[in-house]
């Protein structure tokens, strides 16, 4: 399974590609959308065609995304609302199945712990995934997303093998 991790941002948005084969996962790509200084609309669309480039150059068949937390600042959260719709719009556009996952899920799965730093996240990144070194932060948010989605997938795939042999017994 090849799996589209995305920590989106108004000014920089994450992607990272997981695969899992045979237990093991391998790092496919991951980079970060750089939007600086446009006007919204434009950082909408390009965080939608990068992430459809992406998508067609790849080809996973998941992308997992990380839910919006509570801002502060309300206009912050809508913003970061809107680029997590672009994101969403891309790989809905390509029939991509999207899940989604709070950061709390996301560093549970990763570090062990809901409220691991961002270093962590970082550090056990790179180990899962054997870098060479450790990647940007918002390239380790994503592919720590991707990686949570894989995560969540084998392990709800092992619950539902065994209700079914359950069953069988029964």
């Amino acid at each position: 399974m090849r799996v589209l991790g995305i920590d989106p941002g108004s000014r920089i948005t994450g992607f990272g590609i997981v695969e899992a084969e045979a237990g093991a996962l391998r790092h496919v790509d991951s980079g970060q959308i750089r939007l600086s200084d446009y006007e919204l609309a434009q950082r909408l669309r390009i965080i939608y065609r990068r992430l459809e480039a992406v998508i067609v150059e790849h080809r996973p068949q998941v992308m997992a995304v990380e839910k919006v937390f509570l801002a502060r600042n309300p206009q912050s959260a809508l913003v970061l609302g809107q680029a997590r719709g672009a994101a969403i719009v891309a790989g809905a556009i390509h029939d991509l199945e999207v899940a989604e996952y709070t950061a709390l899920q996301v560093k549970q799965s990763v570090v062990g712990k809901g409220k691991a730093a961002k270093q962590q996240v970082q550090h056990m990144v790179r180990v899962l995934l054997g870098l060479r070194g450790e990647p940007p932060t918002d390239c380790a948010d994503a592919l720590a997303c991707a990686i949570c989605h894989l995560n969540h997938s084998h392990g709800r795939a092992r619950w539902l093998q065994g209700l079914s042999t359950a069953g069988a017994r029964l």
